[in-house]
């Protein structure tokens, strides 16, 4: 099927872009709008199941040719019939054909870029393909010990994964890995009734919790329940820094703790007490297995369930006081829509946590939405946001090698790991 684009769509497929929204097809009346451009569309919202001279009666993962005024040949993707995203685009070139093996290629090409970044039993988890970044598009694949877990965004891949399992498990056993776990989407009705939401694939049934080692460091991932694919994978090298910046600090708090990755690495690096908030306890209890699994005593340190707002206000009223402060909240800002309300959350919460920060103390504050970008976020820790005038920006992190990203997708750049001494 042949899908004829707007002209800003088609040059957004020419710089690398490798979305085409549905307002950027030109069939039917696409206006070539901001998502069409493949600029600061809102990722998932839109009309839904709009084929009409859109993809006519195309199915979820059926290839799409895509073609442009001028330009009877743009590229190949596949078809999304419910996303506002109606194409991932995956090839620029006419040969080869956009097949199982095609793509089966991009992902051996994905895998062997890690061969050799995470030798040894340092680190056992890590992203074995990161989607667009590595330009299989939707295809994410975590890597945890002997357990790979896929997560699939959008639909158009799914009719695809009985296809590309044998590839999977051939490449991915040759590499030690045994058992491959589906991750149901957060908004499908995925789970069972224990609230599990990993669906077995291949090989050795999947354990529900295991511990896997990070830079050195016992971690505790729930693969049955966690958030992403069981762990937040991206804060790996953010983690490390912490550790070293916890070297001599008093008192630590990480705020949004859920598994404690964050606290333990501060508790390794010789904080003398970490106090560790989020508003699900199920995660501390996560978190106390890691620190024990570490040789820490738990005991030694504060885990606390509450609202990080509702802490905060009373920690300040209590004169309490924070020689390093690691902020990394859930996404403020899942839609373009959604970002005047995030930026005001995330300018109330800078205010509070600086109200808690000593002086001569380091803030650690993260944002994980690409909707939000690093001078929106920085926007949100001046010094009128903090009443202070004694903090400056030390460094600027983002996600890690393992994580990459294109050129032209701004949308993969959304990882900010602001510290502040």
């Amino acid at each position: 099927m042949r899908v004829h684009l707007t002209a800003p769509a088609a040059a957004a497929v020419r710089r690398g872009h490798p979305w085409v929204y549905r307002d950027g097809i030109a069939d039917g009346g696409g206006h070539g709008s901001k998502r069409g451009e493949g600029k600061r569309g809102e990722r998932g919202e839109g009309k839904r199941g709009e084929r009409a001279h859109r993809g006519g009666a195309a199915a979820s993962g059926d290839v799409v040719e895509l073609s442009a005024e001028g330009a009877p040949f743009l590229g190949r993707g596949l078809w999304d019939a419910d996303s506002a995203i109606a194409v991932r685009v995956f090839q620029r070139t006419q040969a080869p054909p956009l097949d199982e093996r095609a793509i089966a290629e991009r992902l051996e090409r994905a895998f062997a870029l890690r061969d050799g970044w995470f030798d040894g039993r340092d680190t056992t988890a890590y992203r074995l393909c990161n989607g667009e970044g590595d330009r299989v598009p939707s295809l994410v694949i975590d890597r945890y010990d002997r357990a790979a877990v896929i997560r699939l965004d959008g639909d158009m891949l799914a009719p695809w994964l009985d296809r590309l399992l044998p590839h999977l498990a051939r490449a991915l056993g040759a590499r030690g890995v045994r058992s491959i776990g589906l991750r149901a989407r957060a908004s499908a009705a995925g789970e069972d009734a224990d609230g599990k939401k990993l669906a077995h694939l291949h090989g050795p049934p999947l354990p529900d919790r295991l511990f896997v080692r990070e830079t050195g460091i016992a971690m505790e991932v729930d693969l049955a329940r966690g958030q992403k694919t069981g762990a937040f994978l991206d804060q790996r090298d953010n983690r490390a820094r912490v550790r070293a910046l916890a070297a001599g600090r008093r008192r630590v708090l990480n705020l949004f703790s859920y598994a404690g990755g964050f606290s333990v690495a501060a508790a390794l690096g010789g904080a003398g007490r970490v106090t560790s908030v989020d508003s699900a306890s199920a995660a501390h209890a996560s978190a106390q297995r890691t620190f024990r699994e570490n040789g820490v005593d738990p005991a030694a340190h504060e885990f606390v369930t509450a609202d990080a707002f509702d802490f905060l206000e009373k920690a300040r009223a209590r004169g309490d006081r924070y020689d390093l402060i690691i902020c990394d909240p859930p996404s403020f800002a899942p839609s373009e829509r959604a970002k005047p309300r995030a930026l005001g959350a995330y300018r109330r919460l800078h205010a509070a946590v600086a109200r808690v920060l000593d002086r001569g103390g380091v803030l650690c504050a993260a944002s994980c939405s690409s909707h939000i970008t690093a001078e929106d976020f920085l926007a949100t820790l001046d010094d009128a946001t903090l009443e202070r005038d004694d903090l400056r920006i030390r460094a600027i992190h983002g996600q890690p090698e393992d994580h990459p990203t294109l050129p032209a997708w701004w949308e993969g750049r959304y990882l900010k790991f602001v510290v502040l001494e």
